[in-house]
């Protein structure tokens, strides 16, 4: 009788975790990145991207309002099915081409470079293994190519990092793996990107939450090998 109460406890427990997952968060991600607020960091972070563009975090399409004429299609990627049903209306509002072609960012269904740029915008911060997705990135962005981000992260401050470093295992638990503390252009650092131009600053909201890093970084060359080669 107890083994059977707990694995009911359990089966609960599992199938509550996996419906706020997979259809209240996507919800709210949607919600408190549609802002205004948030809009000025995705104009920032879309400026001169054209061609082919390759989206980890594409989410419900938050950036397609920003995207600028020159973009031709957009590789989606995104873990929440739900996002392509609340990305319907800005799909139907938008002429850019998109293909939603895999679930996560650490393995990108893609060919050695075969897009012209990259775009990160409130993702990287959730991606599981940062390195990988930034190694994939490298891989499917031509070379001088650059990759495109907006992210909340690290702040320059101590005060503010001593509270991201205490927040950010919550703030896991909440928000399905999302971090406070990361420090994106160090990562893009690390992963071989070279920084074109980066700004950081305090958005709308609490510091910890609010500290965004926006910028481009360039693909010196292509690191790993296509899908075909096996």
């Amino acid at each position: 009788m107890r083994r059977h109460k707990a694995f009911w406890c359990l089966f609960c427990q599992t199938h509550l975790v996996g419906i706020y997952r997979d259809q209240v968060l996507p919800r709210l991600v949607d919600r408190a990145c549609s802002s205004a607020s948030v809009g000025r960091w995705r104009k920032k972070a879309v400026t001169g991207l054209a061609g082919v563009v390759v989206e980890p975090g594409f989410g419900s399409g938050a950036n397609l309002p920003y995207y600028p004429a020159e973009v031709t299609k957009v590789y989606a990627v995104d873990p929440a099915v739900l996002g392509q049903k609340l990305a319907v209306d800005r799909l139907t509002n938008s002429s850019i081409e998109v293909d939603f072609i895999g679930l996560d960012g650490q393995a990108i269904p893609l060919p050695d470079d075969s897009c012209d740029a990259g775009l990160l915008t409130f993702s990287l911060c959730t991606i599981p293994d940062a390195a990988m997705a930034l190694s994939e990135l490298r891989r499917v962005i031509k070379p001088g190519g650059f990759l495109h981000f907006a992210e909340h992260g690290l702040a320059e401050d101590p005060s503010t990092q001593r509270w991201q470093f205490r927040i950010d295992p919550v703030q896991k638990r909440l928000f399905d793996g999302c971090h406070v503390s990361r420090n994106h252009p160090e990562l893009l650092r690390q992963a071989g990107f070279e920084m074109d131009w980066h700004e950081s600053g305090y958005g709308k909201g609490p510091g910890p939450w609010s500290y965004i890093h926006v910028g481009r970084a360039l693909n010196p060359g292509s690191t790993g090998s296509s899908l075909n080669d096996s």
